[in-house]
């Protein structure tokens, strides 16, 4: 009976302090492309190494792929190579998702959505990063396709990696013309 009012009192307070807990998520930031000379305002040198992006990264047991060193925009739009006439990939910008850069591609046939990927990842080799970016990154990709659009949900568990994933996603299909 002595301990009932210590108990009580500590599991109020207890819960009173995890509700008025509030965490807020880092700012998504686009990355500066290889051909900007200074970061952006309140961003780090640092985050510009997205030329880095093949080491130690992987995709769903895939190597990434490094944007090509040729494309001096943020997004660029190549013809396919499947010679279809309105079939083109576009790459969106590098974001910086908090536990690290990533870019996405999108092949589009006319103004439909054919196919969503990663066109560079790189997760600083965090083994827990990517566990979570090889569960969470096909998921998103099918969404994107079903959707045809960058209106998807994120993926839970994968918070981070979805509003990168969609941030960048989103900055592509607004390149071509698409929201």
């Amino acid at each position: 009976m002595k301990r009932t009012p210590l108990v009580v009192t500590a599991t109020v307070a207890g819960l009173a302090g995890v509700l008025a807990f509030h965490t807020s998520p880092s700012e998504i930031k686009l990355v500066p492309s290889a051909g900007t000379t200074s970061p952006e305002p309140g961003q780090s040198g640092q985050a510009g190494q997205s030329g880095q992006a093949g080491q130690g990264s992987t995709t769903a047991g895939k190597p990434a792929r490094s944007p090509s060193p040729s494309s001096s925009s943020s997004s660029s739009s190549k013809p396919a190579s499947s010679g279809t006439g309105g079939t083109r990939t576009v790459d969106g910008p590098s974001v910086n998702y908090s536990y690290g850069v990533l870019s996405v591609s999108v092949t589009l046939s006319g103004k439909k959505i054919v196919k969503v990927g990663i066109a560079s990842l790189n997760d600083g080799s965090n083994f827990r990063s990517e566990m979570i970016d090889q569960q969470s990154i096909p998921i998103l990709e099918q969404e994107a396709v079903q959707a045809q659009s960058s209106n998807i949900q994120s993926v839970s568990g994968a918070s981070y990696t979805s509003e990168g994933f969609q941030t960048s996603l989103q900055a592509a299909l607004r390149s071509v013309g698409l929201s």
